[in-house]
């Protein structure tokens, strides 16, 4: 069977080795999502909702602040940013600058660092519940893990 048909059939397979992770930081609605449809997805799934032990994280994490608006955001980026993970991004409008830029100059986490952290995330879907932001979401990472071009840019209309 051809590698196209293994997809079809739903018989398709990860690269041997590969181990996904997925970090949806603060405890939200659309975390809730991320997190169910994650592991449909593949991925070891984990909420980690500041205060409290950060995860595990290795260069095969991706992680995703769901609430711009926790005043420990930065803290948690910042903590987040200390390890090799693979992506790292946080929910919000992309009209408006990211409160995590300045959070994170605050606490002194150089300029190449903050870039790490994307922001807007997701597919430009229109999103508007909960359930379509973290589908949006996790078809973003999905293409940007397979080097495809639905990633991450947003054309403002």
């Amino acid at each position: 069977m051809s590698d196209a048909c293994a997809v079809a059939h739903g018989t398709a397979t990860d690269e041997p080795g590969e181990h996904r992770v997925l970090v949806a930081v603060f405890a939200s609605p659309v975390a809730e999502f991320l997190v169910r449809y994650g592991e449909d997805l593949g991925y070891t799934t984990v909420l980690f909702d500041p205060p409290g032990d950060l995860p595990a994280l290795c260069e095969h994490t991706d992680v995703v602040a769901t609430d711009h608006h926790r005043a420990d955001l930065g803290t948690a980026l910042r903590d987040v940013l200390a390890h090799p993970v693979r992506w790292i991004g946080v929910l919000g409008n992309p009209r408006h600058e990211g409160p995590h830029i300045r959070l994170l100059t605050e606490l002194g986490v150089p300029a190449d660092e903050i870039a790490r952290v994307h922001r807007p995330v997701g597919l430009n879907i229109g999103s508007r519940t909960p359930a379509e932001i973290a589908i949006a979401t996790l078809a973003g990472l999905i293409a940007d893990r397979n080097g495809r071009p639905g990633g991450f840019e947003f054309q403002l209309a």
